[in-house]
């Protein structure tokens, strides 16, 4: 029967910084007001650079008035338009980022001819277009796209500088034209170099983030793989234990069965022969199998532990709730048991998840809700049999062990699974934990 794998446990997020609870309320205004996509929220952001950049344009006009070096009417509109191009070219930054740059810079040019050859204006967008460039190119693609509009802001500047272009806007205090060419490099250095540079580290940074997340991610699977494997063996283990038992018991009472049958029924002894014969070799056959799931070098000797006869001792199973509550008692955890229903024999398999899943969640109890009472209920219906784990609030012990027993969720899921029962676990509306475990009966 095929079954899906369990997903990974969910890691508790730290709580949230008062800025990152800002931008999380800030995304979410923008997605109730409709902008939810990526080109939505540039479209806006061009709009607010807009009226920035138009604000920062007419201070500029207002200064340059009041120095009585005013700008031409024609000069002042098509920097107006030069300046609403540029700022709307951001809604393509993180779709075609190295067009809108270039779209950007042209603009930018364009301003550059209609200002004095030692002025400069710079509205936001440069800055968030070399910013998003940045983060999306690399290095070494970047500098070379930084290179070219340098040197294409530097040559412009110093063709400004000269006649006829110089006309076109006020008078400069530089007429260099080798020195307006130099100012201008340094200007798109400074305004697209150094913005594009901190968004090429903050897209490292990311990266790198990123790398670390996965890596953890990989780290916790293994985890969760290894602690798979282990709980698997230790079914493994279990389900060898319940078939030891059993078979066992069959080829014994199968050899009994032979003695008596030469004294009683001749005819039956080879029938009981081979029964006997075919009980050994599937026993056999099963410790080879399964044995080969167990950890390796576990019993090195080919026993089972101390006793060689241990392989026949039964496996616990709900017949022995009452020991196991008895023992967390005497751990000093106040446990009570209900019993209620009908005795039901459970198939093995079941019997023994049961029992674990019940251990699992008062080691869990006893673990993390310390001095908590527990309540222990195991109800058989007529259409399943229910185990319920309930403890109170408590205290996590310092003293408890620091080698984990494995993911014991996943364990107890991976044994529900098994069996085709049902588990839930989660907290309690009074702050404690529950652990709720259902088998259909068929």
């Amino acid at each position: 029967m095929r079954r899906d794998a369990p997903a990974l446990p969910e890691t508790q997020s730290p709580p949230l910084a008062p800025t990152s609870r800002m931008t999380a309320r800030f995304d979410a205004a923008l997605t109730r007001a409709g902008f939810s996509g990526a080109f939505g929220r540039d479209l806006l952001l061009g709009v607010f650079v807009t009226l920035v950049s138009i604000a920062l344009l007419y201070s500029v006009v207002v200064l340059a008035r009041a120095e009585e070096t005013p700008f031409a009417p024609a000069a002042v509109a098509v920097l107006v338009t030069l300046t609403v191009v540029q700022s709307l070219t951001l809604c393509l930054r993180r779709r075609v980022p190295l067009l809108c740059l270039s779209i950007v810079a042209a603009a930018q040019l364009g301003m550059t001819l209609l200002l004095p050859a030692d002025a400069t204006f710079q509205g936001p967008a440069p800055f968030i277009a070399a910013y998003t460039c940045g983060t999306a190119l690399s290095l070494k693609r970047f500098i070379r796209v930084l290179v070219t509009i340098a040197l294409v802001f530097g040559v412009c500047g110093a063709v400004f500088a000269l006649p006829p272009f110089a006309s076109l806007a006020p008078p400069a205090l530089v007429t260099d034209p080798v020195i307006a060419g130099l100012s201008q490099v340094v200007s798109a250095v400074l305004v697209f170099g150094v913005a594009g540079l901190v968004g090429n580290d903050v897209s490292m940074r990311r990266r790198y983030v990123h790398q670390e997340r996965i890596r953890l991610v990989e780290r916790e699977r293994e985890r969760v793989n290894g602690a798979l494997r282990a709980e698997r063996t230790r079914m493994a283990r279990e389900l060898h234990d319940i078939a030891a038992h059993h078979l066992s018991g069959m080829v014994v009472q199968a050899g009994a069965a032979e003695k008596l049958a030469d004294r009683d029924a001749p005819a039956l002894a080879p029938t009981i022969g081979w029964i006997r014969r075919q009980g050994k070799e599937t026993l056999e056959n099963l410790r080879m199998v399964v044995g080969a799931l167990r950890d390796p070098g576990e019993y090195p000797d080919g026993g089972r532990g101390e006793a060689a006869g241990e392989s026949d001792a039964p496996v616990p199973g709900v017949a022995v709730l009452d020991r196991l509550v008895e023992t967390e008692r005497e751990l000093g955890v106040e446990v009570v048991l209900e019993r209620s229903g009908p005795e039901l024999e459970l198939p093995p398999v079941a019997d023994v998840m049961f029992y674990r899943v019940a251990q699992e969640a008062l080691a869990n109890a006893r673990d993390h809700a310390w001095g908590a009472p527990v309540r222990v209920e195991l109800a058989r219906g007529e259409r399943a049999v229910e185990l319920r784990v309930d403890n109170d609030p408590g205290v996590e012990r310092e003293e408890r062990a620091k080698t984990s027993r494995g993911l014991g969720l996943i364990g107890m899921r991976e044994r529900a699974d098994l069996v085709g029962a049902t588990l839930e676990t989660g907290p309690t509306e009074t702050g404690g934990w529950s652990v709720r475990l259902v088998l259909p009966l068929r």
